[in-house]
């Protein structure tokens, strides 16, 4: 059996607003991937800048189309990985101090790409992709908001593990 201290529960108290976040975050992600689906047509960019465009794509694998080949079933093997992922972030968020906003907002962001993205696991079969960046031929893989996410929470938890370290203890 897990104990939960008093001083995690004071804490967890704090993580509601977090967890807002990574809500707010998944329904932006719903949102856009939404009118992607809607307004765009498959494999075909609409240039927004040079250097950026939308275009609507299906990913059956992980980050950079990792496994998109390989039969099916990294589909589920994603979904469950994704979900246990999610619940340790959740419960981390619930745990974490409340003076850690930058370590909250890193969890907050990732739960709520990992959430937004495992969605679309479960209800299509893959993840709606659209945000193209590229530059002289070269492209970077297409993205989400929920991918954004996951990035600038990874961004924020590396520096808060940096920040953390050059505190004198």
């Amino acid at each position: 059996m897990v104990k939960v201290s008093s001083a995690a529960l004071r804490n967890g108290v704090g993580a509601w607003p977090w967890y807002v976040l990574a809500l707010v975050v998944v329904a932006l992600d719903q949102y856009t991937k939404g009118l992607a689906s809607s307004q765009l047509q498959y494999g075909r960019p609409v240039e927004v800048f040079s250097w950026f465009n939308l275009t609507l794509q299906h990913n059956t694998g992980a980050a950079f189309s990792f496994l998109s080949e390989a039969g099916g079933w990294q589909r589920w093997f994603f979904t469950v990985l994704a979900l246990v992922i999610s619940s340790i972030l959740a419960a981390w968020l619930f745990v974490a101090e409340r003076g850690q906003w930058l370590l909250a907002l890193s969890l907050a962001l990732i739960l709520g790409g990992a959430i937004g993205n495992v969605w679309d696991r479960i209800v299509l079969g893959y993840v709606v992709d659209f945000v193209s960046v590229h530059y002289g031929g070269w492209y970077f893989p297409a993205f989400n908001i929920a991918d954004a996410g996951i990035s600038v929470g990874a961004v924020c938890m590396l520096l808060d593990s940096f920040l953390a370290s050059k505190k004198p203890s």
